[in-house]
This record gives structure tokens, sequence and C-alpha cells, in this order.
């Protein structure tokens, strides 16, 4: 009579599919390059937004030194406002727009390597569409707290 136990099962399963797997240094090393791609477009994405967000601030502290009364440093501080919600949603908007783009390049890898790509070509078209709707949600939403950011200073200086 035949028996088998579970780790017979598994590691016969893990030396028969061993053989498919290319570790050699530069496989590896191909097999991680898009990450590290995408590693660096985040570095240089975060690098780009703290540089922009350091102008920004140092912009307002000098616009605060010069300011004597109380009404110049309320508009001052409404416009610096203003600016950071401005500067806030064009950050998460290229940092939605980075990872939709990522994700839709890892849907053409995950398509490409499918083993019937044909068939995955429908769920790949849902899932690339869902990403875009993402995107465009996050658009509509912060352009109407931008807008409304906007809209509150100038009724708070009509007021």
């Amino acid at each position: 009579m035949f028996t088998n136990t579970p780790f017979e099962s598994a590691a016969k399963t893990m030396f028969a599919g061993a053989e498919k797997f290319n570790f050699t240094p530069a496989a590896a090393q191909d097999a991680f390059k898009p990450v590290m791609d995408n590693l660096k477009v985040w570095g240089d994405l975060v690098k780009a937004q703290a540089q922009a967000t350091q102008a920004a601030a140092a912009e307002s502290v000098e616009a605060f030194k010069s300011i004597k009364e109380p009404q110049a440093a309320f508009d001052a501080l409404k416009t610096s406002a203003e600016k950071g919600m401005a500067l806030a949603a064009k950050h998460v908007q290229e940092a939605t727009a980075l990872s939709v783009e990522q994700f839709n390049a890892g849907v053409d890898v995950v398509q490409e390597r499918h083993p019937a790509p044909e068939a995955f070509a429908q769920v790949g078209k849902g899932l690339k569409a869902a990403a875009s709707s993402i995107e465009t949600a996050v658009a509509s939403t912060l352009k109407a707290g931008v807008t409304a950011t906007a809209a509150a200073g100038k009724k708070a200086r009509t007021a």
C-alpha cells in the first residue's frame, strides 16, 4: 500500500518545480530591476515635492517678515493656506498618477506572463478602468477641495 506524508508530497513538488527557477545573479538582477526603477521614480517624486514644499514654506515666512498690521497678516495667512492646499492637491495628484501608472504596468506584466493572456485581457482591462476611475475621483475631490478653500478665502475677505 502506498503512503505519502504531507511533507513528502511538498518536498516532491518543490524538487519537481525547482528546475523551472533560474537563480543566477543576472536573472535575479533582471527580475529586481523594475522594482528598483519604481523605487527611484518614487524617490525622485518625493524629492521634488519636498523641495516645492520647502520653497512654499520659505515664501510664506518671507511674506510674514514684513507684515506690521493684523489685516495684512490675516490676508497673508489665507494666501499661504490657499497655496498650501493647492500644493498638497498637486502632490497627491502626482502620487496618484504615479501609482496608477505603476499599477497599469504591473497589470501588463501579469498579462504578458499569464498562461492565457487573451483570457486575462478583459480582467486587465477592467483593472485598468477601475484604477483610472479612482484617479479621476481623486482628481475631482482634490479640485473640489482647492475650490472650496479659495471660495472660503474670498468669502472671508469680503466679510
